[in-house]
């Protein structure tokens, strides 16, 4: 095959890393895993599979005692046991060494994992949880993944499948270092690439019969609604479906439909004047027809009898067809201004090869084919097994548009984070059937902007239509200001698309990754780590009725935790319900949080890196943060072509700094100055006087506007254009911090709202108003005939902070 078709790979291990025996070998990897092959006739593999790319780890530290009942392996991690016959449940064991259960550490070959779960191919007509594939960690401990049946890839660029009857498992025992057990995945099978900047911001996506006027028009009514995208995804209707019959359903297709697109070319151009990238939806199974405008090609490339207009049929099993699939079906698009494409493969894991998943073909050769010009590499498919976390992005498929659809997916997106798949894109709002409801809309949009990939889709019902505006007044403003707020997030997003390809972290992780130890770490299914700033409940349930707040119950660990839209602040360490109205959901920020955003959220400048930073710092404790960019499109970030900026925000009891230093690297990356806004959060009034905050620039004095946002307790410290090579440096007093929130008044707020009886309200309030001892607040509360919610709903904002 070509050159670009032919990954580079490591598959051998080193030798002194193998134990081997005449019918098996044990590859001890690394400390926390190891590689199980057995074969009745002593080979063994040593190419690369669909899974496993690199199997060339550092020599490992392990010993090996012999018995006389068999082999014992040790290494810090892991006690092997094994009596070097065919592998049984009595004759392999592992134990991971450690106190992590008392029963449920030793691992006999053969026996049911029972692991923290991985994800799933597609969340097709799914309405609710569906099961999960494995991933690599465990409440227990350990995992295994069988790779005995995927194919090997060869050196040529092609696959071929590998010897029947060797079994071929990797175990994966980190104990609870999940961070380590990920690396672990990621160093065998491949990092994660980094996506272009631009998949980072809102898509949008409607299986609907769209002409290039009516599209364009969709585009400016955005622009004119304040409402930023930066892809626009065509689906199947770009091409010509309604054919003669005896050439198929139409499903498959590569023609234009010039009823409908006219000139392809400037259309494209039109969305890309608009700071927008296009994908164009295929579905590749019913293969080319003799109606296709570039069927003449494939038919004599493939050897078809074209007189005869006999179909040219999808054949992934065939590098010939491959190579003409991408050549005469894609490449013109692409010439006249497709960016890349939604791969809708919906047909099933056969082929003609035994053992060759279809998807899998389409999404390796997608991915490669798609950076044969240097440009950045990016697909959109479903999920085709371990090792797909290389071609990013995933579509999880079509949902039912449900409550319970959208109660599955924050579990669903961070738990595929077990097995390294960190870009799942959901259909935000749901796809089809189910039922309209505002507040479901409202709530998955807001989800949305806290998931990997924003893209609003939906069928081609005349009622379903995603446009904020189609929705009630409520619910479209907060849409509409979720969207904005996805594009605000672009430079923490973009760095933690870096992270994820440098560090091996996805952008999503269950709580448990950073606190493994902790009971609570495990309950909250729904709530994840957004990067390394945040932490996200999203809200999967309707709002309670005449309360008019909604309810998710949290975790917060230990620590002071501010959430950023309502400015609350909550000391952790404990279980929480918590209530919000429709305007946001619970997003939290530590003490010492650094979260950057900009304004520049719309057009072309939203997929550059900006010229002015907002920059919203949350006070209490120390931290920092380093901002990372590039050029946003290329693959120079793997040879380190890339600026960092590294901030930090210093407090003690008597002052409180926060420090943007020089930029670092390839400054002709970023503008050569920047204008910043720097939000100090939880800090009272007085901060915002003339001279509470001072300013510098490589130690000389600037002139700054002040501002005070009494809801998050902030005050916004406006600076001039600042040179990217200097450094700035924010001081104020600490004895300016606020202490506490502003408890009457959010109690007020709140009860105000509320659709209940005024002597109720009255009640409540004179209560917040005179008893200022919170344990007699809360003793009187239960005393009140009240509703349950209504009580822990007054209850949250009186002891928020402890």
């Amino acid at each position: 095959m070509q050159e670009i078709y032919r990954v580079k790979i490591r598959p051998q291990a080193r030798p002194e890393n193998m134990v081997t025996g005449e019918k098996y070998r044990i590859t001890v990897l690394a400390e926390g895993l190891v590689r199980l092959e057995y074969s009745e006739t002593g080979e063994f593999e040593d190419r690369a599979t669909q899974m496993a790319l690199y199997r060339d780890f550092p020599a490992a530290d392990y010993r090996v005692i012999r018995t006389d009942d068999g082999i014992e392996i040790h290494t810090s991690r892991l006690h092997l046991i094994y009596n070097e016959q065919e592998f049984t449940s009595w004759g392999l064991s592992i134990q991971v060494k450690g106190n992590f259960s008392a029963y449920h550490s030793i691992w006999h070959y053969g026996e049911e994992i029972h692991d923290l779960k991985g994800t799933a191919r597609t969340l097709d007509e799914a309405n609710g949880a569906i099961p999960l594939e494995h991933g690599v960690v465990s409440r227990f401990g350990y995992s295994v993944l069988d790779d005995s049946r995927s194919q090997v890839l060869l050196e040529d660029g092609w696959i071929e499948p590998r010897r029947k009857g060797i079994k071929d498992l990797y175990f994966f025992g980190y104990g609870h270092d999940y961070k380590e057990a990920l690396k672990a995945l990621y160093a065998l099978c491949g990092s994660t690439p980094m996506i272009p900047r631009y998949a980072l911001g809102n898509w949008w996506s409607r299986y609907y019969k769209y002409t290039e006027e009516s599209y364009l028009a969709l585009m400016d009514r955005f622009e004119q609604e304040n409402l930023p995208f930066t892809v626009a995804v065509i689906d199947m209707d770009w091409h010509l479906v309604d054919i003669d019959p005896k050439y198929g359903s139409g499903w498959t297709g590569y023609t234009w439909n010039k009823e409908f697109f006219p000139d392809p070319r400037r259309f494209l151009q039109a969305l890309h004047d608009r700071g927008m990238r296009t994908t164009l939806n295929v579905h590749p199974a019913e293969g080319v027809k003799a109606h296709e405008e570039m069927y003449p090609e494939m038919a004599a490339a493939m050897g078809v009898d074209a007189a005869h207009e006999d179909p040219v049929n999808c054949d992934p099993a065939n590098p010939q067809f491959i190579e003409a699939y991408f050549k005469y079906l894609h490449h013109p698009r692409e010439e006249e201004g497709v960016d890349f494409w939604w791969i809708d493969w919906q047909q099933g894991s056969n082929c003609k090869v035994e053992g060759l998943d279809p998807l899998w073909i389409f999404n390796h050769f997608h991915f490669l084919d798609h950076g044969r010009d240097g440009k950045r590499p990016m697909t959109f498919s479903r999920y085709a097994g371990p090792g797909s976390h290389r071609y990013p992005i995933g579509f999880s498929g079509d949902t039912i548009i449900t409550w319970e659809s959208l109660d599955f997916q924050p579990y669903f997106t961070s738990t595929a984070s077990n097995i390294g798949y960190g870009w799942w894109s959901h259909d935000v709002g749901g796809h089809m059937m189910g039922y309209k409801d505002d507040e479901l809309e409202t709530r998955w949009v807001q989800y949305g902007v806290y998931s990997p990939i924003m893209r609003l889709h939906s069928s081609c019902n005349e009622f379903n239509g995603k446009e904020p505006w189609r929705y009630k007044k409520e619910a479209e403003l907060a849409m509409d200001e979720a969207l904005r707020e996805r594009h605000r997030l672009m430079p923490y997003l973009y760095t933690m698309n870096a992270r994820s390809w440098k560090e091996d972290l996805p952008l999503i992780l269950p709580m448990y990754y950073e606190y493994p130890e902790k009971r609570e770490a495990y309950t909250v299914k729904n709530q994840y780590l957004f990067g390394t700033q945040l932490m996200a409940a999203p809200i999967t349930s309707p709002r309670i009725p005449k309360l008019n707040a909604a309810k998710v119950t949290a975790w917060l660990p230990e620590g002071l935790w501010y959430d950023i839209y309502t400015g609350m602040m909550y000391d952790g360490g404990r279980m929480m319900n918590l209530y919000r109205d429709l305007s946001s959901i619970p997003v939290f920020a530590r003490a010492g949080g650094i979260l950057p955003l900009t304004d520049e959220i719309k057009g072309p400048q939203a997929q550059k890196n900006p010229e002015t930073l907002r920059i919203r710092v949350f006070a209490g404790a120390e931290g920092s943060f380093t901002l990372y960019e590039d050029d946003n499109e290329t693959c120079g970030y793997e040879k380190g072509i890339c600026v960092r900026t590294h901030m930090y925000y210093e407090e003690d009891e008597q002052a409180a700094s926060f420090t943007i230093d020089p930029a670092e690297g390839d400054r002709s990356l970023i503008p050569a100055s920047r204008t910043y806004t720097v939000e100090l959060t939880g800090f009272r009034p007085e901060a915002a006087k003339d001279g509470a905050v001072r300013a510098f620039a490589e130690g000389k004095p600037l002139t700054v506007s002040l501002s005070y946002n009494k809801t998050t307790q902030a005050v916004e410290v406006s600076l001039p254009p600042v040179a990217t090579d200097s450094q700035i440096r924010i001081c104020l007093s600490a004895e300016l911090k606020a202490s506490g929130n502003l408890v009457e008044e959010r109690c007020f707020d709140f009860l105000n709202q509320a659709e209940i009886d005024f002597g109720v309200k009255d009640q409540i309030y004179r209560l917040v108003e005179t008893e200022k001892r919170i344990p007699a607040a809360l003793t009187q509360l239960n005393t009140m005939d009240i509703s349950q919610d209504l009580r822990e709903a007054v209850t949250e904002i009186l002891t928020a902070r402890l």
